[in-house]
């Protein structure tokens, strides 16, 4: 079997998974149809990087209940007595906007409760003051910043404990973390706030250097993101080549620069070719300051965030890699970040 046949269907066994039972099973011919859609000279190194990568960051269902069965008995969070823990806390279910992914986190833990303890989430709450709020990933932080606040503003009683709990965070979200916790000092609550995460990713552009996301080295020799840099506010922050991530995301510097500079480019095009897109949503992934992109590479079993590159999942007339579901879709379907 040719390298690039072995490739295909390595990334389609990592991500056999994807939005099940919504979309077809990925195919070899999916992930080819995608990948033919760069340059000729750069679609091995492409597949070759993004078959390394996705083993790191695709996030199967599999993959999920393995974390919250570790969640479950975290000593740190809950104590000598996993059962008795759980038992006692509120999980709170507050997203706004129509979001899925903390009931889809919360089915999944609950599957754990009755495998574990023979009940389950709706059984749970004999302690008044103490609540869980599950999510898959926090990229800037902003969305469950609002969930905390409206739910502080709101129902949530005048002293409590909330535990924040997600598979990945990005440090960069610390700036809205704090935020929150200063708005919960301001609405005269007593509510202390605390932060569980699997896995820390790099994205804060002091530390762009050892970055676990999409940062640039340079910008391509290419007219259209060359005008598209141009027009930024503010000049990008490029990081230096040699470092591939203190995570291991990437297989080594020199690919991961493959998927910057390919994806930079591609997503430029995107940007002008899809109507449908916002001014936030730039080339590498979603992100209200003017950047390049956010840049993240997470993706799970059930969405694909809008935080990574366009050119993994902007549609028509782009074909996406990961077909995302948009939180006003909801309502029909699973949901998105």
């Amino acid at each position: 079997m040719a390298e690039r046949d072995k490739l295909l269907a390595s990334i389609v066994e990592t991500t056999a998974d994807y939005r099940q039972g919504v979309l077809p099973p990925p195919t070899p011919g999916h992930v080819d149809r995608w990948v033919k859609q760069f340059d000729d000279s750069a679609q091995l190194q492409i597949l070759q990087e993004m078959d390394h990568v996705l083993k790191k960051t695709y996030f199967s269902r599999n993959r999920v209940k393995k974390f919250l069965k570790y969640l479950f008995g975290v000593k740190e969070l809950v104590g000598n007595n996993p059962c008795a823990f759980w038992k006692s806390v509120k999980f709170l279910d507050i997203q706004i906007n129509d979001g899925a992914s903390q009931r889809d986190m919360l089915a999944l833990f609950d599957e754990v409760l009755k495998e574990q303890c023979g009940f389950q989430i709706s059984d749970c709450g004999t302690a008044s003051n103490t609540f869980i709020y599950l999510d898959d990933a926090i990229f800037s932080g902003g969305r469950v910043g609002q969930d905390i606040v409206n739910w502080t503003n709101g129902e949530a009683p005048s002293k409590a404990t909330v535990h924040v709990i997600v598979i990945a965070s990005h440090q960069g979200s610390y700036y809205n973390r704090k935020k929150v916790e200063g708005n919960i000092k301001s609405s005269g609550k007593d509510i202390n706030l605390y932060w569980w995460r699997g896995i820390k990713i790099e994205d804060r552009a002091k530390y762009t250097e050892i970055s676990d996301v999409l940062r640039p080295t340079t910008i391509p020799d290419n007219a259209e993101v060359e005008k598209y840099v141009t027009a930024l506010k503010y000049s990008p922050r490029l990081r230096s080549a040699g470092q591939a991530s203190s995570l291991g995301i990437f297989s080594s510097d020199a690919r991961r620069q493959i998927l910057e500079q390919e994806f930079l480019k591609a997503g430029v095009q995107i940007r002008q070719k899809c109507s449908g897109l916002n001014r936030y949503q730039r080339p590498l992934g979603n992100s209200v300051l003017e950047t390049l992109g956010f840049g993240s590479l997470i993706v799970t079993f059930r969405n694909c965030p809008n935080n990574a590159p366009l050119a993994l999942w902007a549609g028509k007339p782009w074909y996406p890699l990961f077909d995302r579901v948009t939180n006003t879709e909801t309502s029909q379907q699973e949901g998105g970040f």
